[in-house]
């Protein structure tokens, strides 16, 4: 998951390299005489990573834009709060700031989505950076 805008700018740069090592792992493959089967067979692990590296980036743009998913169980809330502190433009050290620990401890805590975190951290982060919970509880079909 892409956290931080260096990160953002980063992963823009690799997939524009991407695309042009795709391409010449192509061309190459084509001039050692593969079969245009085996020469997609070949370049196939490259596309995945390309296409898995494309959607990291759509969801930080998506984020940016204040476009979140519905929090559907409470494993995904780490990255809930990953995102809205994307969204409001506050980096890991404000965040540490505001919560009066070191920004290795945000970075921490993101890079494991806050897997683990008490209820009581995630209020904290939430109240470090102006959220507030609404809770709707629905019966599952």
């Amino acid at each position: 998951m892409i956290k931080t805008e260096a990160a953002y700018q980063k992963a823009l740069q690799k997939i524009k390299e991407d695309i042009e090592f795709i391409q010449s792992e192509r061309t190459r493959f084509e001039q050692m005489g593969l079969t245009p089967s085996q020469v997609e067979k070949a370049v196939e692990p490259l596309i995945s990573f390309h296409e898995q590296l494309q959607e990291e980036v759509t969801y930080y743009e998506k984020t940016r834009r204040g476009e979140f998913d519905p929090i559907v169980n409470f494993s995904t809330i780490g990255r809930t709060l990953i995102a809205y502190r994307i969204f409001i433009g506050m980096s890991q050290h404000e965040l540490a700031d505001n919560l009066g620990v070191p920004e290795s401890q945000v970075s921490r805590d993101e890079r494991n989505e806050y897997y683990g975190a008490t209820k009581e951290r995630i209020g904290e982060v939430m109240d470090a950076m102006g959220m507030k919970t609404v809770t709707r509880i629905e019966l599952t079909a």
